[in-house]
């Protein structure tokens, strides 16, 4: 495949094919695939929830992800050509995923996103699901080679291995650069690509966290003036942020720990820019909190610009909201904040 640009004069200038591994890490293939996937699997999204996964057997998974469907998706990273033992490596890591419930795959979630949103949550934002939707998570598994170059021995056994059943897929990739030292990056299936496009397709490596003045940065001015004011709230009443890779919760100390009163996301999050209510939080860290969700989300209802998001309640910020408005989700959160420190009082008398 030759591949041009065209100059200012008119003229083609070629990118030549390069070996990506003489001057790029694994690592760096891991990047381009996770900050990505949509990009090297088109009509099938998958969502990536993992990298670098520790298994029992003491292997590491390059990367785990989701489909539209939940069914985990295995992906095994070559920057060069395939050695022989990529598809054993990959049926070993398939052995393991197979045996991940929900819960374990929150887990590796949640570790790896460095965010206290729920799976299933987040996989419904992400792929735009109706709340209707039921996702029955991790009911079968696909296996996906990437690679530079793909060897005879690894297409013809992956090949042998479709046909008695297993998910499996090829991609290979081309890598090119050009006098400017731009750099150009194609992807093709090689194995399974028709029914790969046709179906509904605890890490050590964590994505990088934000803070306060990153996170403020990437709002618009409808964001800026809501979060502003969330954040001198938390400042007045002891409240503490837990950052992660786009946004935060925000947190009450509580006997036992700390319990999640809401999460606040980016307009680049799948949740766009917007407030989470922490009902699930509320639930499973305080004591006798049933009456404290009913008026949490009573009231928040109340207030019209909150909508329903499974068992939470959302504020997607898309407009602009006035000081009255702003300020009464501010006194409903300070009740449920009351209302949380009286009952884990009454809890230890």
């Amino acid at each position: 495949m030759k591949l041009f640009t065209i100059g200012k004069d008119g003229k083609f200038v070629p990118f030549n094919e390069q070996v990506f591994k003489e001057e790029n890490k694994e690592s760096d293939l891991e990047n381009l695939l996770e900050n990505n996937p949509e990009y090297f699997f088109e009509d099938s999204k998958i969502m990536i929830i993992g990298r670098q996964i520790p298994t029992n057997l003491g292997s590491w998974i390059d990367l785990l992800g989701l489909d539209k469907s939940g069914n985990t998706v295995v992906i095994e990273l070559k920057r060069g050509k395939t050695p022989r033992e990529t598809v054993a490596q990959l049926l070993e890591y398939a052995s393991f995923v197979e045996n991940l419930d929900y819960e374990a795959l929150n887990g590796i979630y949640k570790s790896y996103i460095g965010e206290e949103t729920a799976l299933d949550e987040y996989h419904q934002e992400y792929f735009q699901s109706s709340s209707d939707d039921i996702v029955s998570f991790n009911k079968s598994t696909k296996l996906v080679i990437v690679a530079q170059e793909m060897s005879n021995s690894i297409k013809q056994t992956s090949l042998y291995l479709r046909k008695k059943g297993l998910d499996i897929y090829c991609m290979e990739f081309k890598y090119f650069q050009n006098r400017s030292m731009e750099k150009m990056i194609t992807s093709d299936f090689v194995v399974g690509e028709e029914s790969f496009i046709k179906s509904d397709v605890k890490p050590s490596t964590q994505l990088p966290k934000v803070d306060e003045k990153k996170f403020m940065d990437s709002l618009d001015k409808n964001g800026k003036t809501v979060f502003n004011e969330l954040f001198e709230f938390a400042k007045k009443q002891n409240l503490f942020f837990r950052w992660g890779s786009k946004g935060f919760s925000l947190n009450l100390e509580i006997e036992n720990g700390f319990v999640g009163l809401c999460f606040g996301y980016p307009p680049d999050s799948v949740f766009k820019q917007s407030i989470y209510t922490g009902i699930e939080e509320i639930r499973k860290k305080v004591p006798n909190s049933e009456n404290i969700i009913e008026f949490y989300k009573k009231s928040l209802g109340n207030l019209k610009f909150f909508e329903p998001a499974k068992t939470n309640l959302k504020w997607v910020i898309n407009k602009s909201f006035d000081e009255k408005e702003i300020s009464q989700f501010f006194k409903i959160l300070m009740e449920v904040i009351d209302k949380i420190r009286y009952n884990s009082t009454i809890e230890l008398l």
